[in-house]
């Protein structure tokens, strides 16, 4: 993902990323919530027959670093999208299951 902020004919940054430390975690739900200063993201993962999800991963962000991280997964759903078709939309039915003492929360 480029960096908005850079000048046109400015030199790229590199960043060598290493994954070999990467715990990698599957999750069918994922709770968002926000302050003035974060974002949290809760992935988590729900079983057929299991009364609770598993929270695997938490994962807390600046705003502007969401605000990207939105940018990015916009891109490539698009790019996904050219490639393999349209994606379907989610349902918006409430699911049937409450989190955190709430009802029909999405």
């Amino acid at each position: 993902m480029a960096d908005p902020s850079a000048k046109p004919g400015a030199p790229v940054k590199r960043i060598d990323i290493d994954l070999d430390a990467a715990t990698e975690h599957y999750a069918n739900i994922t709770l968002i919530n926000q302050s003035s200063n974060e974002f949290i993201l809760d992935f988590a993962r729900l079983m057929p027959g299991r009364p609770k999800a598993l929270v695997s991963a938490r994962v807390i962000m600046a705003p502007a670093n969401v605000k990207a991280l939105l940018r990015g997964l916009a891109q490539h759903v698009q790019r996904y999208e050219e490639l393999h078709g349209a994606l379907p939309e989610p349902t918006t039915q409430a699911p049937p299951v409450a989190f955190g003492g709430e009802t029909g929360r999405a």
